[in-house]
Formats: structure tokens, C-alpha cells, sequence
């Protein structure tokens, strides 16, 4: 056979190292996908990389072994793109060459639906900008549909864009060929996936949409709930999700002040005596607002404690032993020296990803 190295030992050794690279990936992600059950189609794939779609813990545990797959698979890509230009006179025949290219792309594609499918497309796109260009050049050269900023939203603002038949179209089910129930179980992946990165900024929001998404689940494998009706309710979950602070039972005045309402949101409820200012109560009494009391002292609540952490707290707080006393110390007087109160707003607003 010729290895295309003319007899220079230096080719001759790169094109070894080449080949010994390519066939080291290979067996890895085989014996990585050994326990995938048959008949080793997507869904079994799906099911194994992510887990069962009824444990809510199924894709955070699941997240290191498909973390350990994509790492696997770009290796694979790399090594097959380094050999590729000279492959012809690596001491490849035309069958294993075909064979080889086509084994890459099927781990190529696998590879991009679990991340479609477990909601993880848009978090490693960032981390692997040349992976696009070695696929594109040496294993599939497909042009991606244009769709514009459509590319950067997750599955769960695509619904709310475009709605849910044309975005499982668009980004779940691009080439038609998922079952009914692998549709449903990415649906549910990817709304998840977005629970679980929001739940820090309004966790009581968060859990009330979760319990919504697991009872939707139960009723989706009890059967009490055709395929269709769930398609339509998931939407609704949606656009729930994403319009949060249009929500009916948000007081008009928190809306478009999304920091206020997720502090309302996670108040006391009701609110501790000590927490309740007389003179605010008396003001509502006066103005025929005191059967409404504890919602409108908690909007009142909610907007102090939102523009005392903006104008009074100091910066870069989090972490730092004085400057979170000091925090603390702020909160205690706006809940009415209520400590237990204190303690989980401090906790909510530490957590929150915007309370710096």
C-alpha cells in the first residue's frame, strides 16, 4: 500500500501519527457508546446521553458523560480533519476512506442533536468556533438554513417567536425524521434547561413553572394528554415563561420593573407583623385599600428593597464579609427587623446572577 510519504521519514511519520490519532478516537468513542442499547438509533442515543425525561434530575446528571461524548467527537472530527487532505495516500483503500468519513459524520450528527435535544446547542457554539469550518470542509459541507437571529435563540424563545410546529422544524426535528415521543422528550429538555438557568433570578416563579412542566409530563405518560394538546399547552408554558412580568397576578405597578417583581415574588407570604409598617397601613385605610393590604405593602416592599440595593448597597458585595453585613444590615430594617425574613432575602438577592 502508499503511504504518500516518498520515502521521507518524516511525512512517513506524521501520516503514522495521524492514522494511530484517528483509530485512538475511534475505539474511545466506541467504547464510550458500548452501553448504548439497540438498535443504537437517536433515540437511544438521546435516552442514554440524557436519561429519562420523568426524573427531573435525568439531564444534570447525565450532563458530565454527554460532556465527556462532545469531547470525544470533536477529537475524532480534529483527527479525521488533520488526516483528510492526504487520506487517499495514508494507506486508506477507497472502502475504508468511505467508511471512515461516514462513521464521523454519524457521530457529527448525533453529537449536534443531543446538544438540540438537551437544550446545550447555544452554551458550547461559543467554545468551539472552529468546529463548524472542519465539518463543513472535510465531512458534511452544508449550507444551514438562513433563519437570522433565529440561530441565537434557545428552543423556548423560538416557540415564543415563531411557535412550536415551525420552531420543532426549525431546531429539534430539521431532518423529519423523530418520533412523536423524541420530539416531546427534547420539548421538555430544552424547557428545563431554561428553568433550571432562571431559577436563581425568581425561584418561586421557576418552581411554580417546573411543577407546571412535571405535571404536564405525568399527564403526557399517563396518556390523559394527546400529543397535540400537549404541543399547545408547552406554548402556553412559553410564553408564560417569557413574558413573566406580564403575568395577571402581578400588580400593574411591578410591571416592567423585572428585579422588583422577582423581590415581590419572593417575599414572606404572608408578610411577618414586624414587617408591616403602620403608617403605610394607615395611608391604605384612608385611601380604601386596606382589604388589600398585604399585596400592596408588598409592592411597597418590593420597590424598597429594589431601589435600596440600587442606590445604598455597596458594590461588589458578594463575598465580601463587611460589605454583606452592611447588606444585611439594610434588609433588616426594611423587613421590620424580622431576622428569618432578613435571611432569605439576603440568600435570594446573593443567589440572583443580576444582584451585583
Amino acid at each position: 500500500e502508499a503511504d504518500g510519504s516518498d520515502g521521507n521519514p518524516r511525512i512517513k511519520n506524521s501520516m503514522e501519527e495521524g492514522r494511530q490519532r484517528l483509530k485512538e478516537t475511534q475505539e474511545a468513542l466506541h467504547y464510550l457508546c458500548g452501553p448504548v442499547p439497540p438498535p443504537k438509533a437517536i433515540e437511544q442515543y438521546q435516552r442514554y446521553f440524557c436519561g429519562d425525561v420523568n426524573d427531573p434530575e435525568a439531564l444534570q446528571n447525565t450532563e458530565p458523560l454527554r460532556i465527556e461524548f462532545y469531547k470525544a467527537v470533536a477529537n475524532l472530527i480534529r483527527a479525521y480533519a488533520a488526516l483528510a487532505p492526504d487520506i487517499d495516500q495514508a494507506g486508506f483503500s477507497d472502502t475504508q476512506i468511505e467508511a471512515t468519513r461516514t462513521e464521523v459524520a454519524h457521530y457529527t450528527e448525533i453529537r449536534n442533536t443531543l446538544k438540540r435535544h438537551a437544550g446545550e446547542e447555544l452554551d458550547i457554539s461559543p467554545f468551539e468556533a472552529d468546529m463548524r469550518h472542519l465539518i463543513n470542509t472535510y465531512i458534511q459541507a452544508d449550507t444551514p438554513e438562513a433563519i437570522g437571529s433565529l440561530n441565537d435563540l434557545s428552543l423556548v424563545e423560538l416557540i415564543v417567536d415563531t411557535g412550536i410546529h415551525d420552531a420543532i422544524a426549525r431546531r429539534l426535528n430539521q431532518k423529519g425524521n423523530l418520533t412523536k415521543d423524541a420530539i416531546a422528550e427534547g420539548i421538555i429538555n430544552n424547557v428545563r434547561r431554561t428553568l433550571i438557568r432562571g431559577r436563581l433570578t425568581d425561584p418561586r416563579f421557576y418552581q411554580q413553572m417546573s411543577d407546571l412542566l412535571e405535571d404536564l409530563i405525568r399527564q403526557r405518560r399517563e396518556e390523559t394528554l394527546s400529543y397535540e394538546e400537549f404541543l399547545k399547552r408547552i406554548e402556553e408554558t412559553a410564553r408564560t415563561i417569557a413574558g413573566r412580568e406580564q403575568r395577571s397576578n402581578i400588580p400593574p405597578a411591578l410591571q416592567g420593573h423585572p428585579q422588583a417583581i422577582a423581590i415581590y415574588n419572593n417575599l414572606p407570604d404572608p408578610l411577618p407583623e414586624s414587617v408591616i409598617d403602620e403608617e403605610d397601613l394607615e395611608a391604605l385605610r384612608e385611601s380604601g385599600e386596606s382589604q388589600n393590604y398585604q399585596s400592596e405593602l408588598r409592592v411597597q416592599l418590593a420597590f424598597r428593597i429594589d431601589r435600596t440595593m440600587k442606590t445604598e448597597a455597596p458594590a461588589d458585595w458578594r463575598g465580601d464579609e463587611a460589605r454583606e453585613r452592611n447588606v444585611k444590615n439594610l434588609l433588616h430594617k426594611l423587613l421590620g427587623k424580622n431576622k428569618e425574613a432578613t435571611l432569605e432575602m439576603f440568600e435570594f438577592l446573593k443567589n440572583r446572577p443580576d444582584a451585583e
